[in-house]
């Protein structure tokens, strides 16, 4: 069985949501949105639950109420596309055509690919804010610690927003700090830069409020192994490996990959990203094929505020191949907002080559500010539903 649509968007998240409104407001008639998910997750309030300043039961709503109006949804995940018939198999058996295809489904955590991670997110030992299922458990961690070694850690590239992995750790210090508990807790960071980010303009800030709460980093370091019956945690770096024992608990962020049915897509990208030109957002070789967010290899660092740009220029260049104009470009713009406190928050904004591209400048964003965190922990939500995912930005 066989059913065509002008565009199938595949992926029910930030990205397939907004660029399927944006269609729709742009005159597509014809906008099939393919996602299993009969809820949609608004990611970046993930970090908030862990740190304590959101209820879990804000981080979703249902599929149906963020769904476009207008929009076709097939409930059943992708599994392969035939590129030549121009149609996408599902798990139901449903094979879906389509004019043009945006691949937008997202990464999928590989937490295989860290030793032992699995086991000790079983036993709970580890938890994560990334995850829905470790979230709360995350807070309960925080919150229930006086004293003891506990490690965080920003996951290497590509990561839902990785440098947003800071926040848990800024605002549980910041709560140890409060309780008066801080100097009882050996609090360690594992990240895989040179720096804290390698964004100069942001690590000049994000270094000091490391040092203030003192915790140790580890440079250029990423996470081998864990052993949560032990207690362990492996640390890889450039000097070799070293063992951090005697953790009371981790908050390691898996690795990711694209899906695998993605993988006939994608470029020489380890993690499996779709091959696409990161300006434009077309596929390499194949034609009427487009893909942006997390899966997508566009040279960036993912975030929720590159999608802001990436949709408006896709949602145009469907349009412009069809009529033969000149396809609009993507610089790589991405931002990744970072609490250094339980008040204060900074944004980094930047292009695929890491500089400073704010989005004001009659005031510095990257100091941190008691009024961006509102807005990121208040305003931005409401942005996102009533204007975001209705493809009004």
């Amino acid at each position: 069985m066989t059913r065509r649509h002008d565009v199938v968007v595949v992926g029910g998240g930030n990205a397939g949501i907004s660029l399927a409104a944006r269609l729709r407001r742009l005159g597509c008639p014809d906008v099939c949105v393919v996602t299993p998910d009969q809820d949609h997750l608004y990611r970046p309030l993930l970090n908030f639950v862990a740190g304590g300043q959101a209820p879990f039961d804000r981080l979703t709503r249902p599929m149906r109420d963020v769904l476009p109006e207008g929009c076709t949804w097939e409930a059943s995940p992708a599994v392969s596309v035939d590129t030549d018939a121009r149609e996408v198999t599902l798990a139901s058996g449903t094979r879906i055509g389509y004019t043009d295809l945006v691949l937008a489904p997202g990464l999928e955590p590989d937490i295989a690919a860290t030793p032992g991670l699995g086991e000790a997110m079983d036993l709970g030992w580890s938890r994560t804010s990334y995850l829905r299922d470790t979230v709360e458990a995350t807070w309960d961690a925080i919150r229930g610690t006086e004293s003891g070694r506990v490690m965080f850690t920003i996951p290497p590239e590509p990561a839902p927003a990785g440098g947003t992995a800071l926040k848990p750790l800024f605002l549980a210090c910041d709560l140890w700090r409060a309780r008066g508990v801080l100097g009882s807790i050996d609090v360690h960071l594992v990240t895989p830069y040179d720096a804290v980010l390698d964004l100069p303009f942001v690590d000049r800030h994000l270094q000091p409020a490391l040092e203030r709460f003192g915790v140790t980093v580890h440079h250029r370091a990423t996470v081998a192994g864990v052993d949560a019956r032990g207690r362990t945690v492996t640390v890889a770096s450039d000097n070799g490996t070293r063992e951090l024992d005697d953790v009371s608990w981790a908050s390691v962020v898996p690795r990711y990959r694209a899906p695998g049915w993605v993988r006939p897509f994608a470029g020489e990208h380890p993690a499996g990203l779709v091959d696409i030109d990161a300006e434009t957002l077309a596929h390499r070789t194949v034609p009427r094929l487009w893909s942006l967010g997390d899966v997508a290899d566009t040279g960036t660092r993912p975030s929720g505020g590159a999608l802001r740009r990436q949709v408006a220029i896709l949602a145009d260049n469907i349009r412009a191949a069809r009529t033969g104009r000149p396809l609009q470009r993507y610089d790589g713009y991405t931002v990744i907002p970072i609490t250094v406190d339980r008040r204060r928050l900074l944004l980094a904004e930047f292009d695929r080559h890491g500089t400073p591209t704010p989005s004001i400048s009659a005031v510095d964003l990257t100091v941190p500010r008691r009024p961006l965190w509102f807005f990121d922990r208040y305003v931005e939500p409401v942005v996102y539903y009533r204007r975001l995912l209705k493809g009004k930005v």
